[in-house]
């Protein structure tokens, strides 16, 4: 802690503790104020500026210290100084102690807080944004709760100063009226609970619910004004129309149709999406085949002799058609129109908020509505503008997957997560593959070793990585492909057949219509998203790589919940979209996965936490495998065993990581890892040693010495161990 934080505290406790030990406690009651009524009646006619200015000083300190007593300091006030003037006294000495308290806590307090709890306290600053006055208020209102810990609760928010003030103090002024209205009749009262009758209670507590009634009647406003101009249909075709037939368009409309909900699915191509069509499944079944070459091509690690790698890349690219097509039934309109979705096959763009044209591709337009639309349209990938690129057909995930020959040449253009699958699987398949990074370093999301280790297996795999490289221009110079680069100031010339393009992607939103009801997109093309996954219209959603801001098949799944439960029963409960454990895996050779915090994001939020680190060189089936390289990390509070981040690199990483997710999910700590049996030799070993190295780390000292002594004393091997000095020395003398 800085010295000024010590310092205030010193302070602080010093004034508490001279308060408590000069008797305060006992001058601050209902009695000793009544006993002495008369004399200080007496004393204040004659003083009144210095009696009041003494006054809303000592309740400015009883209130900033949350010390006990302000009840009968605010019946003080009308039974010395009378209503008008009391309340003023009270009400501003009040609302200028409560903000004190307020930043003395933020001060001393605050940052601890976000450091050890980031993601929690990022979660309660956003709720404080944007229905912070509404809940001070309600706290405010109701007396049930004590003020100094809305005091000290409030400060470790993110809170503005002034609107702590003005909502404290006009949510304050009810109570404060009538304890200060109490006062001028302090003879009658025999005790505080005289005045907070279990009637006056229950009123006190209906006079909470109305912040609860005012956000109602501002959202029922808000919704008034973003419908204006829209006239609502009286009835609807559809609970639920869902345009796209990806994972979060799949996922919406098996929801609505679980629920017995009608529900439309509209896709304009392939139902499926890029992840069935030309995104996981696809690229997995390449990385197999790729994968099985390289262990072809090094079965000598195996104690069998290495084979040079032949065969039709035709039959590879037919493989992974056949693949697809046996994964298809799964997300087929067949099976959907079984489970209850009408599956529509057009263009679907807006007419109004309720209100869809289907422009079907047999040839036909219809017009359908809905009480709610989910727009879950994916994305595509996205070339950078650099001149000639689109000269030199570029491969991107979307055609590549019809190619029939085996580029000799490929040049790689991104170091991301696709990038570095693709590029890795065709040099193991026999392409000279050469990848540009306009980066210092691969994967530049994760950890600065894990993209080292990432780097160096593919150099060792024969791939050219260029980083520090940006491409300028590319063009045809004697009927060859060249891609111009420039690297450390200086231009590089870059020869290849085919460039596959991995840049980046770009949100599906052209033909929807939007513009028509006034919903404008980012310039990625991405819709802006509320945390219920609404648009500008309650009644509309968007879900997947349309919404961002992770573009994983299971990211997209997990927001088409939220976008359809919202969607159905929006007008009961909604519910906010939780980010909090969103796992990824990268599927290179090692794969990369991780959930939650890495060490760098960490060190940049300025999270103190302890990095425990397991090397896989060490795990039996790793070893016997032959597949003994890359490590695991672990991320926790300092002596704590709550995870706060995981990555695992090598063999299996993404099954591995399951394991830290779920802990991470259901607030399991390390401790519960490694109390779990895992069988043995199994992969999922190295989460147990993961954990175990968190536990050496953090084993007793003292107890574990203690302990030494006393097993060699019941040994015999040293009796003279745990008796006093003195007898020791008679002993040997």
């Amino acid at each position: 802690m800085a010295k000024p934080k010590l310092i205030l505290l010193a302070v602080i406790l010093i004034v508490v503790a001279a308060f408590v030990l000069l008797g305060g406690p006992g001058l601050l009651t209902l009695e000793n104020l009544q006993r002495h009524q008369a004399s200080l009646d007496q004393w204040i006619s004659g003083h009144l500026l210095l009696a009041a200015s003494v006054y809303a000083l000592i309740y400015v300190a009883v209130t900033a210290l949350s010390l006990p007593g302000a009840s009968v300091l605010t019946l003080a006030g009308g039974a010395f100084f009378g209503n008008a003037v009391g309340l003023l006294a009270v009400s501003v000495a009040s609302t200028i102690g409560a903000s004190i308290a307020f930043a003395v806590a933020r001060f001393l307090l605050q940052d601890t807080l976000r450091r050890r709890n980031s993601n929690t306290v990022r979660r309660i600053d956003e709720g404080v944004k944007k229905d912070g006055p509404f809940y001070l208020a309600t706290l405010r209102l109701v007396p049930v709760f004590p003020f100094f810990l809305i005091n000290l609760a409030m400060g470790l928010t993110s809170m503005r100063l002034w609107t702590y003030v003005w909502v404290s103090w006009a949510a304050m002024l009810p109570g404060t009226f009538i304890y200060v209205n109490a006062g001028t009749q302090l003879g009658q009262i025999e005790s505080v609970g005289d005045i907070m009758s279990a009637e006056l209670l229950f009123s006190f507590a209906l006079l909470g619910l109305f912040p609860l009634m005012a956000k109602f009647v501002v959202a029922f406003l808000r919704r008034r004004r973003v419908y204006a101009g829209w006239q609502k249909p009286a009835s609807f075709d559809y609970n639920l129309l869902v345009i796209g037939g990806g994972s979060a368009g799949l996922v919406s409309a098996y929801i609505a149709a679980a629920v017995k909900a009608r529900v439309a699915l509209i896709e304009k191509d392939r139902m499926g999406g890029d992840c069935l069509n030309t995104g996981c499944v696809p690229s997995k079944a390449l990385i197999r085949s790729a994968r099985v070459a390289d262990t072809l091509r090094h079965a000598d690690r195996y104690g069998l002799d290495s084979v040079p790698v032949t065969g039709s890349f035709k039959r590879i690219m037919d493989r992974v058609r056949e693949v697809i097509a046996r994964v298809e039934p799964h997300d087929s309109p067949d099976r959907y129109r079984a489970l209850g979705v009408d599956c529509l096959f057009g263009q679907a763009s807006f007419v109004s908020p309720w209100e869809l044209e289907v422009r079907h591709n047999d040839g036909h337009t219809e017009r359908l509505t809905a009480r709610s639309i989910v727009v879950a349209t994916g994305g595509k990938p996205a070339l950078p503008p650099v001149p000639g690129l689109v000269d030199m057909n570029p491969l991107t995930s979307e055609n590549l997957w019809q190619i029939e020959e085996r580029p000799e040449r490929l040049l790689v253009l991104g170091g991301g997560p696709i990038g570095c699958e693709l590029a890795q699987a065709f040099a193991r398949l026999g392409s000279q593959v050469t990848q540009l990074e306009r980066g210092d370093r691969l994967l530049s999301r994760e950890d600065a070793d894990v993209s080292s280790m990432v780097l160096s297996q593919f150099q060792a795999d024969g791939l050219d990585v260029r980083l520090n490289h940006s491409v300028v221009a590319f063009r045809m110079e004697e009927g060859e492909k060249v891609a111009c680069c420039e690297h450390a100031g200086e231009s590089v010339r870059i020869a290849f057949d085919q460039v596959l393009v991995a840049t980046g992607r770009a949100a599906n939103t052209e033909g929807l219509g939007l513009e028509r009801i006034g919903v404008e997109t980012l310039p990625s093309g991405a819709v802006p998203v509320e945390d219920d996954m609404s648009l500008r219209y309650p009644n509309l959603f968007a879900c997947g790589d349309v919404a961002g801001p992770y573009q994983f098949t299971h990211a997209a799944a997990h927001q088409a919940w939220y976008a359809a439960v919202n969607g159905l029963f929006g007008q009961f409960r909604r519910f906010r979209v939780d980010y909090r454990v969103m796992p990824w895996v990268t599927f290179t050779s090692p794969e990369v996965a991780r959930v939650g915090l890495s060490e760098a994001e960490a060190q940049d939020r300025g999270i103190a936490c302890e990095v425990t680190r397991y090397d896989l060189n060490d795990l039996d089936r790793a070893i016997a495998e032959s597949e003994d390289r890359g490590f695991i990390k672990v991320l926790t509070p300092p002596g704590k065993d709550r995870i706060l981040g995981a990555v695992v690199v090598g063999a299996h990483a993404g099954e591995i990581l399951a394991e830290f997710t779920l802990a991470m999910k259901h607030g399991l700590g390390l401790n519960k890892i490694l109390g779990t049996i895992h069988p043995y030799p199994t992969w999922n070993e190295s989460a147990k040693f993961a954990a175990g190295e968190w536990k050496k780390a953090h084993a007793p000292g003292t107890v574990l010495r203690l302990l030494e002594k006393l097993h060699a004393w019941r040994r015999g091997a040293d009796r003279n161990a745990l008796r006093p000095r003195k007898d020791r020395q008679d002993s040997d003398a």
